[in-house]
């Protein structure tokens, strides 16, 4: 969940105002970019506990940051987040660590961006006694151990989500994710990038999955985090229907997002809790906890950051299916997304891989991938087969670029070759070597 944006107090009267703002994300080939996030689990080293936001915790850590060059980011007094030039640093409620990256040229600078920030956590961290690991779910925490960051939006979050879904809450804190974003050139590329990567995002969950316990034991799930996000919030996470429809484009994506209810409205540099209200009720003015408070573009677009689809539109795309994981897994997620979105034949070949499947067939796939892994099934195919022809087609796509960014790929192919993730590998030390001592993963998965 990304740090509030600068609000634009343009009145909006209409979804195709939106629609608008979606569109002018279009940009020519030549300015094509890649954003990489992260999310991180920060662990006290004596006893591995997550730490608070106070007492040599999260706050020193943004504080250390921050005296690297980084400005900050309050909330009610509190730093909440940095920024600095196109990157943030920001918070999610469990107070695991996110780097939103810049809009970079290509994968090798994401590499760069990546050992960077990681440096600086480390000579942060260090005098703190903490560590920072890559994981899609806390693998030992309970949800009532978990610490609470001091951000106005997440108060109002920890009220409504039991409202709507028996894991909501679990998402919020004990969750942590791996994503990029990419843009797109049109209209129409905008839409076949998007039915791609949201029929692809339960491959990415298996390929990605490094999140096999809960507190302290083996969940049944090799993407925890996977499982959590299908009993969040069903009117705002998933994949809408609209996407697969006849017809499909911003303005659509748009109507959609003013259905989905909403959380708060910020104003004064105070967010009101609107959570449950319609935006579209906002707009005509009829909320009476918002009565003469007009509806701005600007309170439409902190809208479209709580809506938590597998593939998220904005102005550029994200990709938000795969659990957080080790540094080369960090950068293979953009390389897999790039790979297959930023050529012209892989796009095609990868709409052709993904065409056959229904809408069905895909959301059933999102709700067995996080148990099943690679084993799970779509179109009588196992997934393992599916990575196999997407890896290619993502390979055949760099190599295009003419970068050598398909060195990226490289964890991927182990993944599919061996049938091995994240997840599995650390099920089998679970049973081997750790000696059924989960506790043991924190260290291992440190970044």
């Amino acid at each position: 969940m990304s740090n509030p944006g600068q609000a634009d107090p343009t009145p909006i009267t209409s979804a195709r105002q939106l629609a608008e703002w979606f569109a002018s994300g279009a940009k020519p080939r030549a300015r094509w970019r890649i954003g990489t996030e992260h999310e991180k689990f920060g662990f006290r080293r004596d006893t591995l506990a997550p730490p608070a936001y106070e007492a040599r915790g999260i706050r020193a850590m943004l504080e250390g940051i921050m005296a690297k060059g980084w400005a900050p980011i309050e909330d009610q007094g509190n730093v909440i987040g940095l920024t600095r030039g196109a990157a943030s640093v920001s918070l999610e409620p469990g107070g695991q660590l996110e780097l939103s990256g810049a809009p970079l040229e290509n994968l090798h600078e994401t590499r760069l961006e990546l050992a960077a920030h990681l440096r600086d956590v480390h000579e942060v961290a260090a005098p703190l006694g903490l560590g920072f690991a890559g994981m899609g779910f806390h693998p030992l925490a309970t949800r009532e151990a978990m610490p609470w960051m001091p951000k106005s939006r997440y108060a109002i979050m920890r009220r409504y989500m039991p409202l709507k879904g028996a894991l909501g809450l679990d998402m919020m804190l004990r969750t942590a994710t791996v994503q990029v974003n990419l843009d797109f050139e049109s209209e129409a590329d905008m839409v076949e990038k998007l039915r791609i990567g949201l029929a692809l995002q339960p491959l990415a969950t298996a390929l990605f999955a490094a999140s096999p316990f809960l507190e302290g034991r083996p969940s049944g799930f090799r993407s925890l985090r996977g499982r959590v996000w299908t009993d969040t919030d069903p009117d705002r996470t998933g994949i809408p229907a609209c996407v697969f429809e006849e017809g499909f484009g911003f303005e659509r994506f748009a109507e959609f997002v003013l259905d989905v209810p909403m959380y708060f409205v910020a104003r004064e540099g105070r967010l009101i809790d609107a959570a449950g209200a319609s935006f579209r009720d906002f707009m005509a003015g009829r909320l009476p906890a918002l009565a003469g408070i007009p509806a701005t573009m600007g309170d439409v677009q902190d809208h479209v950051t709580t809506v938590f689809t597998d593939v998220r539109l904005k102005r550029f795309l994200e990709m938000r299916g795969a659990d957080a994981g080790s540094a080369p897994m960090l950068l293979a997620l953009p390389a897999f997304w790039v790979g297959l979105l930023y050529d012209d034949a892989a796009q095609k070949a990868a709409r052709a891989l993904t065409r056959g499947w229904s809408l069905a067939e895909i959301r059933q796939l999102r709700l067995d991938a996080p148990r099943e892994g690679l084993a799970a099934r779509i179109a009588g195919r196992a997934l393992r087969e599916v990575a196999r022809d997407a890896l290619a087609i993502a390979r055949d796509g760099l190599k295009a670029r003419g970068l050598g960014e398909e060195a990226y790929l490289a964890p991927l192919d182990e993944i599919a070759q061996s049938g091995m993730t994240q997840a599995d590998r650390m099920l089998q030390l679970y049973h081997g070597a750790w000696g059924g001592n989960a506790r043991a993963a924190l260290p291992f998965a440190e970044l």
